[in-house]
């Protein structure tokens, strides 16, 4: 049984797993921030200035980010204010409660993509070393296992190893694969991959885009020229843009995230080996500052730890 179909229609104990398992791939976050919390409530009963010093440091040095971080401290702030009395024992409540409502979307309610769309387009975006290659292959076994079928495009033709990285993962998921020789066009890849998924039928075709941060105005064109030539295709492809980024690299991810959203329209985010690093809070700030929203998580090296994001169970894994 596939991850997305299990997802919507899961049992109460399949829940609880999957919860656990959450918990345990930001296990390292959560131990950071638990223990920055604890010691900033140490004998106090009430939320102050003193706590809230606290609280602001223990997110900023999760990588939450210092806007968001100061978005939170001030929404803390309004709630003491209003509630005149507020006792640390409610404050991971209040935390989560507030946190939830800054982090955009929530995949989970919903199909992961509009399958109404046939074939349904994504290009895969994100600089070389996030696990780009790997999420497509994660999310190509998923799909397969969901009864879709998948088209693979190995568009990264500049680097030997994202091709052959991604043929690994198209016999290992079972899924057709479209490439070229080294030093390809990329937008000929793109085109013939799409082409080869509305012949074949196919449910979902994912480009695979080349992974450097080259110049800004390199970057757009050529993500401009692989759209491009897939409308000639599929008209209103892609469907979905998903930007791919590294959750272990904390502030970094916050540059990826920019130069990304300036060079195309990224539609959702992909955050990878959040299981790596006490850096998870960087799914909040990312989320909340370019307003996209997080599609799926990694929280390990399995199939089924590429996760749809449940912002309600990933605030809960940090916070209680």
């Amino acid at each position: 049984m596939g991850f997305f179909f299990r997802k919507r229609n899961t049992d109460a104990q399949t829940a609880a797993e999957d919860k656990a398992a959450l918990e345990a791939g930001l296990g390292k976050t959560k131990q950071s921030l638990l223990s920055r919390l604890q010691y900033a409530v140490m004998g106090k009963s009430v939320v102050d200035d003193d706590v809230l010093d606290s609280i602001e440091e223990a997110l900023i040095a999760s990588d939450v980010g210092v806007d968001t971080t100061v978005k939170i401290i001030e929404r803390l702030e309004e709630r003491v204010k209003r509630d005149k009395y507020l006792n640390t024992a409610d404050l991971n409540r209040i935390l989560c409660e507030e946190i939830e409502a800054l982090i955009a979307g929530d995949a989970v309610e919903q199909e992961p993509f509009d399958f109404s769309k046939k074939p349904y387009v994504i290009m895969v975006v994100g600089v070389n070393g996030v696990g780009k290659t790997t999420t497509i292959g994660k999310l190509a076994a998923q799909l397969k296992a969901d009864g879709k079928k998948v088209v693979l495009g190995a568009a990264d033709t500049f680097r030997a190893a994202a091709v052959d990285q991604l043929v690994i993962w198209a016999e290992r998921a079972g899924v057709d694969i479209i490439k070229q020789e080294m030093g390809s066009d990329p937008a000929s890849v793109a085109y013939d991959s799409v082409k080869s998924a509305v012949a074949k039928g196919a449910d979902v075709v994912i480009i695979d885009t080349a992974g450097r941060l080259h110049n800004k105005v390199n970057l757009m064109n050529e993500l401009t020229k692989i759209r491009n030539v897939m409308r000639k295709v599929v008209p209103d492809a892609p469907h979905e843009v998903l930007l791919v980024i590294d959750g272990s690299t904390g502030q970094n991810g916050f540059m990826q995230a920019r130069e990304f959203t300036r060079a195309t329209d990224v539609t959702a985010l992909a955050v990878t080996k959040l299981d790596g690093s006490a850096k998870g809070g960087v799914v909040i700030g990312i989320s909340d500052q370019f307003k996209i929203p997080v599609k799926f998580i990694g929280v390990g090296e399995k199939i089924e730890d590429l996760r749809l994001f449940n912002k309600k169970d990933y605030v809960e894994s940090l916070f209680k």
